[in-house]
């Protein structure tokens, strides 16, 4: 790697939004340090950099950082997009998210602590503000639905913490819904995107959730780069920026996009009708806007459909079977029983 360059450490680098960081980054000419366990992360996501010099990894846990961690030397910017989601697993494991997403997020402060870094990014939720007002603003209340949104709060709030205590210089991006190539195809059951287009892979109707008239504020994770590039960049810290494409899309606009069929599978507790994003903020102190339209994004995603052919086929009873805790915890009535 060559000195003269400005490096940046990308935690969660082979992940999904994480990979489209290192391209902004080595497209800027930056020296980019990946930290990432390959979890939910593939090698794969960063093939396409094969050769680079400029690029470096490291395949280890953010829990196994020490405060004195190489891949920190120097290093101007750290982005923090490493940790662990999906609903369901959060409500029957949570002190692994606790661990990962508070635990880890602190092991990584304490490394951009020693190297004097000159801003650390972090990758928050907008889980966090539960069943929200629409469009939702920074100042929102914050209500958790479940364990992995209170454990990216209470990593954002430690990262903060750390600035206050420490003057590690922080800003936080809050991610609504982030799509686009390279977005995970295993694990539970969860994101849209990885369930429809393994469904239209394999010519099966859409799962749809209620009447699929519920919307969401999708934004491509390129953009996503760009607002975490922009909120390193200012001179601003101390914030909390909400990224959205501002603009919400309904999972009906999507089926049309996709095109098919589709069989319904019942509303599930503690999701939002709408999620929206006011970009005021974010826009107004960072110049930061969504630059792909929906139309297109989804033309990206359904081009690499191949992607998605070893991703798991859901159908409404695989998902009443992956979901059943989702209802036994959200849902109204009496708590669950304990487990044996």
């Amino acid at each position: 790697m060559n000195s003269s360059r400005p490096v940046a450490v990308v935690t969660g680098g082979a992940g999904f939004i994480g990979s489209h960081m290192v391209d902004l980054l080595l497209a800027r000419d930056f020296d980019v340090r990946v930290i990432d366990n390959l979890t939910g992360g593939r090698e794969s996501n960063l093939a396409h950099h094969a050769g680079d010099d400029r690029l470096s990894t490291d395949w280890k846990d953010i829990r196994d950082i020490g405060p004195d961690d190489p891949a920190f030397a120097n290093a101007r910017y750290v982005f923090h997009f490493a940790g662990i989601g999906d609903i369901v697993p959060s409500i029957e494991r949570p002190v692994d998210y606790m661990d990962v997403n508070v635990q880890g997020t602190v092991r990584v402060l304490e490394a951009a602590r020693e190297a004097a870094v000159e801003k650390f990014v972090y990758a928050a939720s907008s889980s966090c503000y539960g069943l929200a007002d629409t469009p939702t603003d920074e100042q929102h209340r914050i209500q958790p639905q479940y364990p992995y949104a209170l454990s990216k709060y209470q990593g954002e709030q430690a990262a903060f913490h750390w600035q206050q205590v420490y003057k590690l210089p922080v800003n936080s991006i809050c991610i609504f819904n982030a799509y686009g190539t390279r977005v995970r195809t295993t694990g539970a059951y969860g994101a849209v995107f990885g369930v429809f287009l393994k469904q239209k892979l394999e010519g099966k109707p859409f799962t749809v959730v209620g009447d699929g008239s519920q919307s969401r504020d999708f934004v491509y994770a390129s953009d996503v780069a760009a607002g975490f590039l922009a909120a390193a960049e200012t001179h601003l810290v101390g914030e909390r920026f909400n990224l959205g494409a501002g603009n919400p899309q309904s999972v009906n606009r999507l089926v049309e996009l996709i095109g098919g069929e589709v069989v319904y599978v019942p509303k599930r507790p503690g999701e939002p009708e709408c999620t929206y994003a006011d970009i005021t903020k974010i826009t107004r102190e960072l110049g930061w806007k969504a630059e792909v339209p929906f139309e297109d994004g989804v033309a990206r995603m359904m081009a690499e459909i191949q992607h998605w052919r070893d991703a798991p086929l859901w159908d409404p009873d695989s998902i009443e079977v992956a979901t059943k805790t989702w209802f036994d915890f959200l849902g109204p009535g009496e708590a669950p029983a304990k487990r044996a």
